[in-house]
C-alpha cells in the first residue's frame, strides 16, 4: 500500500506557526508602557500562555494524526526556542532575571540542537522525560514572572528558576552522554 504525502499545511504546522508569530507580539507586550504596566504584563503573560500551549497541541496533533514534516521537525524547535528564549532575554534587559539564568539556558539550549545535528546522521536523540520536566520548569517559571504579582512570591519563583536551571543542567549533560554513545556506536 502507497503511503499519501503529509501536506505541508496542517493543523501542527500552523500551530507551529503561530507560535513563532507570537514570538514579537509578546515581545512588544512584554515591552509596552516600559515593561512594568501590570495591564500590559497580563496581556504578555496571555500571549505566552497562547504560545506555551499551542506547543503541546502541534506536537500531539502531528503524531496523533500522522501530520509530521521536516517542516515540523526543524520548525517546532526553533519556535520553542525562540519562545523561551524571547522571555529570558526579555525579563533579564527589564532587570528581573539574572542575566546568568538566561545565558545558562541559553548555551544548553545551544549545545544540545548542535549535539543533535552533530548525531543526526547516526540516530535522533528523543526528548527524554528531564528534558520534558526541564521545559514544564521553565515555562511555568517564565510565565509566573511574566505575570505582575505581589513581591511576596519573588523567592518562591526565583527558587523555581534556580530548579529549572538544575535540571536544565543535569538534562543536557545527559544529552552529551546519550550523543556520544550514539557516535560511537555508530563508528563501530
Amino acid at each position: 500500500m502507497e503511503r499519501r504525502p503529509v501536506p505541508l499545511v496542517n493543523i501542527a504546522n500552523a500551530l507551529t506557526v503561530v507560535r513563532l508569530v507570537l514570538v514579537p507580539v509578546f515581545l512588544v507586550t512584554l515591552f509596552a508602557q516600559g515593561g512594568h504596566d501590570a495591564g500590559w504584563r497580563w496581556i504578555a503573560f496571555g500571549v505566552f500562555a497562547l504560545a506555551s500551549v499551542t506547543d503541546s497541541f502541534d506536537g500531539e496533533f502531528a503524531r496523533r494524526w500522522g501530520l509530521v514534516t521536516d517542516f515540523g521537525k526543524i520548525a517546532d524547535p526553533i519556535a520553542d526556542k525562540a519562545l523561551v528564549g524571547a522571555a529570558l532575554v526579555g525579563l533579564s534587559v527589564l532587570g528581573e532575571l539574572g542575566w546568568w539564568v538566561t545565558i545558562v539556558i541559553a548555551v544548553r539550549e545551544l549545545g544540545v540542537t548542535l549535539l543533535r545535528f552533530w548525531v543526526l546522521r547516526h540516530g535522533v536523540i528523543p526528548a527524554s522525560r528531564g528534558g520534558k520536566l526541564k521545559t514544564v520548569l521553565q515555562t511555568v517559571a517564565l510565565g509566573l514572572a511574566i505575570m505582575p504579582l505581589p513581591a511576596v512570591v519573588a523567592p518562591g519563583v526565583a527558587t523555581l528558576f534556580l530548579l529549572a536551571v538544575v535540571v536544565t543542567m543535569v538534562t543536557g549533560l545527559d544529552y552529551v552522554a546519550q550523543a556520544v554513545r550514539l557516535r560511537r556506536a555508530a563508528l563501530r
